[in-house]
């Protein structure tokens, strides 16, 4: 007969494994959903906001997006991030609301509806304005309804319920209030200054609502005649000017010169041409000649008083008027000719140079871009912007070749052009009468008992703040992150001309103003102003007509006496009044300071960078023009979201990518955990290769929560070990979630949710998963229920656990609920909860921080021989460590068999022949062979009865 060795024992039901049904699986687009529907169900917004009642505020202002388009990526990347502030204020405590708004005027909306007209072979202009606001409004809420959706969809907690649209009558009523302030305050005037407007779109159009695109031009070189000049040898020299314009030769005006340029008298083709000095040889080669004859060189101060002929004099009436030199400061030698021909309504230069020398604009092109019918040049003729009209072959050309006028002329001119970000069309200066508001004029201080003596006082010193300078403190005051924009919005605001406050168009709140048809002056009767209020506050703005004027008017006035304004305003008037109707109507609670509350009503505005020119600038201008201050104590922005290339999305190039689209791949919590990973304050970018890499870090952190869970199957607070008969490694993880909880907190009130999510990551993935739970899974399997060692551990994870997924709640909002639901089925939403109180514990981090270097050098030593087969894994390692390695049971630790102490300072890895515990593996000296049990495990085997049976 042959030995047989008896079977080792199945050891495997005595090991205490984590349990869970917590699925590895997130299956998010599928699971989301229904979470979302329960939140809804239980009103969750409305019961964290009952949760927070009378704690400290913490307020956003939501900036409206325009009601016109499915949600695209940077709506989302937006309102996550507001979603992220709103979370983390309410996870510190705070009464952070969120009530979502949406801008429904203006241009966008109206150019949308125009467009389905256009289909239809519909004119616009022959429907009734209340049928065509109608469909305006109509259009709005349609859009509103689907973005809401969409956005609710992202897992954004919010009012949604209660929006602001800025078409609501209390909102229009509203709008129109902040309007009449101006007016009543003297903060308005009408006059005709050269503004960016749109010869398609017919309207004037704001600096943000202008984007910038690279184009060719046709650029000429056109002859002026001197017939008057101090130096009788100029008289029958040509001055030249060169413009990429050439539409502006017909409404010429002038020409200015530099007084401190050097201007050369030169000839060719048997003309005298006057030029400056450092661009004759340009000027020469667009002439197409090698040389010229210097005749001399004269200083621009001896232009002073000379006077040209326009090259169509010859039409007689306006062109056969002379034009005079006039010195511009503005004129430079950095291209060109070093003359600069001015067109009063179609330059600021030239607008304001022509004004300080009595020259007024003619207004000879229409809102369509073609020249009045009477004009007698090209009249009825245009657009002026079709590159056709303005080409080397187009009429403007033609007739100033036939007149001798055009020295030269190429269709070849590549530079930046304005474009209205809408029609994408050209854009150009035109001087039409418009509504503005001064930068520099001083202020009004609002007081009850009439004016105040200090007001009067500095006005008489001429020390009363204006607009532009109250708009620059304000900037001062207010904390800008990243810091750059503080400078951004703060140039912008040095530089920037009055603000253009009418538009052209139908849909949009109206300015709401009779002007005295014998003075010009507008009326601002507090009287009269308080009917408009009430009128569009009951019926909208269609309240705003002609058949009600006498009503508004009342008995003091007559309306044949006034005209009523029928511009609208800039829709950016209407976003930059939202703090007024929002923050402080009271129509949301919520968002209420407490009663007595002076200054800024807002901690925080959060939008695109390109904002600094919009929203941030208009609610900055309005507040501190009705207010005295900014809207806001804070402004957050964020760049731009680009392709995985770098490129800037576009539907041509094909490479957009739709956060919709996204959600119903990956799900809400994967694009979350994207738009907080990136470095959201400068431009970042998205993709396939990306997401995928943030699907993998959320991998790992929803594996985190499942050992979490696992590993704390059946833990209750018997079980629980105070922190001072915890081992050391507790302790030590304990002071490591004390740091990554102030890491968290900074990172909050830095706004830094990139450096929030990074912290997050990295310790559950380096700290927790790579570490602590590495080291512990023997106890947590093999350890007797009762063992010290065990409950410690199991504490710990406790605290982890209820720490974890507070953190990570406003970041994976759904996860994060499902994480809570698992482990408390019948329990409360996580985001009711605030942020964790942590247990105290001390312990030396440095000897720590050592003692973990020294187990990646021995892990580093282990490899080599696990790739050679030497070693199955660390348990079969006897390892050899430094005579000055810390104490501590670094077996444990390096998760090895046997550890000793060597006398050099290199670690050494051979093989062990300890033989290997049956149950929990390791290999130790007590096991007399293979399978048989340890110490510790024959303790423990002998405490689970009938586990082997």
């Amino acid at each position: 007969m042959t030995d047989q060795r008896p079977e080792k024992p199945d050891y495997r039901p005595t090991v205490f494994l984590p349990k869970t049904d917590f699925p590895m699986k997130a299956g998010l687009p599928q699971k989301e959903p229904g979470i979302l529907a329960r939140w809804q169900e239980q009103d969750l917004y409305r019961r964290l906001r009952d949760a927070r009642a009378g704690a400290e505020k913490f307020i956003l202002h939501d900036g409206p997006p325009y009601a016109n388009g499915d949600m695209h990526i940077g709506h989302a990347l937006n309102h996550i991030l507001k979603d992220m502030v709103c979370r983390t204020q309410s996870l510190a405590g705070k009464d952070a609301p969120y009530v979502p708004g949406w801008d429904c005027h203006g241009l966008p909306i109206e150019w949308k509806v125009e467009e389905e007209y256009r289909k239809k072979k519909k004119n616009k202009d022959e429907v009734p304005p209340k049928e065509f606001r109608a469909e305006c409004r109509a259009y709005a809420q349609n859009w509103v309804n689907v973005q809401r959706e969409q956005l609710k969809r992202l897992g954004i907690l919010g009012d949604w319920d209660h929006p602001y649209l800025t078409m609501d009558f209390q909102a229009e009523a509203t709008i129109v209030g902040e309007l009449l302030k101006f007016a009543e305050s003297g903060q308005l005037y009408r006059g005709a200054k050269p503004v960016m407007w749109s010869p398609v779109e017919k309207t004037a159009l704001a600096e943000a609502e202008v984007e910038y695109e690279d184009i060719v031009s046709t650029q000429i070189d056109v002859a002026f005649e001197v017939i008057e000049a101090g130096d009788p040898d100029l008289v029958g020299a040509y001055v030249v000017i060169w413009t990429t314009t050439p539409w502006t030769i017909p409404v010429n005006q002038a020409v200015a010169y530099g007084p401190h340029i050097d201007y050369h008298l030169i000839e060719a083709d048997g003309r005298r041409y006057l030029v400056a000095e450092p661009l004759v040889a340009g000027f020469m080669q667009r002439l197409g000649h090698e040389s010229h004859d210097l005749h001399f060189m004269i200083k621009g101060v001896a232009f002073e008083g000379a006077k040209l002929r326009h090259p169509m004099h010859h039409l007689g009436d306006f062109f056969a008027r002379p034009r005079p030199m006039l010195a511009g400061e503005f004129v430079t030698v950095d291209s060109g000719t070093g003359f600069v021909h001015m067109a009063p309504d179609h330059g600021e230069d030239d607008f304001a140079l022509c004004k300080e020398n009595g020259i007024e604009p003619v207004f000879a092109v229409q809102g369509d871009g073609k020249y009045r019918e009477d004009w007698g040049w090209l009249g009825g003729q245009g657009s002026v912007i079709n590159p056709k009209f303005n080409a080397p072959d187009g009429p403007i050309c033609e007739d100033l070749r036939a007149a001798g006028g055009l020295v030269a002329a190429s269709a070849d001119y590549k530079h930046s052009y304005p474009h209205s970000w809408r029609s994408k069309a050209k854009v150009i200066y035109r001087c039409t009468p418009q509504w503005f508001v001064p930068m520099d004029r001083p202020l009004p201080l609002a007081h009850e008992d009439g004016v105040d003596p200090l007001e009067a006082a500095l006005r008489e010193v001429g020390e009363a703040k204006t607009l532009r300078e109250t708009a620059l403190q304000a900037i001062a005051d207010t904390r800008f992150v990243p810091e750059k924009g503080r400078n951004r919005i703060g140039a912008m605001v040095e530089g920037r001309p009055d603000w253009v406050l009418s538009r052209q168009r139908a849909w949009g709140v109206p300015i709401t103003l009779f002007v005295d048809r014998r003075t010009g002056q507008y009326l601002a009767d507090p009287a009269v102003n308080a009917r408009i209020v009430a009128a569009i506050l009951a019926e909208g703005v269609d309240a705003w007509d002609d058949e009600r004027a006498q009503e508004y008017l009342g008995d003091a006035y007559r309306a044949e006496d006034y005209e009523r304004v029928t511009d609208i305003l800039d829709v950016w008037f209407d976003s930059g009044s939202t703090h007024a109707f929002v923050l402080e109507s009271g129509r949301w609670p919520d968002l209420l300071r407490p009663e007595g509350w002076t200054g800024p009503r807002a901690d925080l505005y959060l939008e695109g960078s390109d904002q600094h020119r919009g929203w941030f600038q208009s609610s900055l201008l309005e507040a501190c023009a009705t207010r005295g201050h900014a809207p806001y104590k804070a402004v957050l922005t964020h760049g731009f979201t680009m392709d995985q290339k770098g490129m800037k999305m576009s539907k041509s190039l094909g490479n957009t990518i739709s956060p919709l689209d996204l959600m119903r791949d990956y799900g809400a919590d994967i694009l979350r955990l994207w738009a907080l990973s990136v470095d959201f304050t400068e431009d970042h970018r998205i993709g396939k290769e990306i997401l995928q890499g943030v699907a993998d870090q959320y991998r790992k952190l929803r594996n985190t929560f499942r050992y979490l869970l696992g590993a704390l199957d059946g833990f209750d607070e018997a079980e629980r070990l105070p922190v001072a008969d915890m081992p050391e490694l507790e302790r030590y993880m304990l002071v490591l979630l004390e740091r990554l909880d102030a890491t968290l907190r900074q990172a909050v009130a830095d706004f830094d949710y990139n450096t929030y999510v990074r912290a997050l990551t990295e310790f559950c993935n380096e700290d927790l998963s790579a570490f602590f739970f590495d080291i512990r899974k023997d106890s947590l399997y093999c350890d007797a229920p009762s063992d010290a060692k065990r409950r410690a551990y199991r504490t710990v994870l406790d605290v982890l656990f209820h720490a974890l997924v507070r953190y990570a709640a406003p970041v994976l909002v759904f996860t994060a609920e499902e994480v809570w639901q698992s482990r408390y089925p019948q329990g409360d939403s996580v985001h009711l909860l605030t942020w964790p109180e942590l247990p105290v514990s001390t312990v030396d981090v440095d000897r720590w921080t050592e003692l973990r270097a020294l187990r990646t050098a021995v892990n580093e030593a282990i490899e080599p021989l696990r790739r050679e087969k030497v070693l199955g894994s660390g348990l079969e390692a006897t390892v050899t460590v430094p005579q000055s390695a810390p104490q501590a049971d670094l077996a444990e630790l390096f998760i090895t068999g046997t550890v000793v102490r060597g006398q050099g300072d290199d670690v050494t890895v051979t093989r062990t022949s300890d033989h290997k515990c049956g149950r929990c593996w390791r290999h130790l000296p007590e096991v007399a062979e293979d399978g048989d049990l340890c110490d510790r495990c024959s303790d423990v085997v002998a405490q689970v009865p009938g586990a082997l049976a």
